[in-house]
């Protein structure tokens, strides 16, 4: 489990593809303290599992479904990404539950400068959007924020000049695809909610039943 609070800015080193999946290095310092094989890192928000590590950074596999549902697919040497370890057990919950279980992704449609702060407006899916509520919480690339606005196709984040500094979030421009995460607590009430599903109808035909009839 992760909370959304990005420790530091990766480098992709390298990509290798297959033919449905990839493997990636990817260079960092800080989170390599204490890093072991087996680990997790949430890599913009999806979490990989650390299958090799260097004095410089890490390697991680992304299979096929985590291609298709995320934008990690578009990376390349050189781009830039969000990293957090899994939360110690002994640590400080700073952001919100983030399971590192992307549910899709969304498109940067407008950036508003707000006195020191900006606003991202994110265009997406209703699928997501159903779970996406005013003041809630939200994961994009991997960091906590909380929902600002919310319109019939779109949400709305105001995001301060540290979190654009520390993050990649500061780098995107109009169009970029963004991972998005919604809040898990809400998917949960959904399914609780959710009517039990009726027995299925035992039909009253039987062996007997037939050989009465002269079956």
């Amino acid at each position: 489990m992760f909370t959304g609070i990005v420790e530091e800015i990766g480098t992709i080193r390298a990509v290798r593809r297959g033919s449905h999946s990839a493997e990636m290095t990817i260079g960092a310092e800080l989170i390599l303290s204490n890093l072991k094989i087996g680990d997790s890192i949430a890599v913009n928000g999806v979490c990989l599992t650390a299958t090799g590590k260097d004095p410089g950074g890490f390697t991680a596999d992304v299979m096929h479904e985590t291609l298709n549902r995320s934008s990690l697919g578009t990376l390349v040497p050189g781009s830039r990404v969000n990293l957090e370890r899994a939360m110690a057990a002994d640590g400080r919950f700073g952001g919100h539950i983030v399971s590192g279980h992307i549910d899709g992704t969304g498109t940067i449609a407008a950036l508003q400068k707000d006195d020191n702060a900006v606003w991202y407006t994110v265009r997406t899916e209703p699928k997501l959007l159903r779970y996406i509520v005013e003041k809630g919480s939200i994961t994009i690339d991997g960091i906590s924020l909380t929902v600002a606005a919310v319109e019939a196709d779109r949400f709305s984040v105001s995001i301060i000049p540290h979190t654009a500094a520390v993050t990649i979030l500061g780098q995107k421009h109009c169009g970029d695809l963004v991972n998005l995460e919604t809040d898990i607590i809400g998917k949960y009430v959904e399914k609780l909610l959710r009517p039990k599903a009726e027995p299925p109808k035992v039909s009253g035909i039987s062996l007997d039943f037939l050989k009465e009839n002269g079956f």
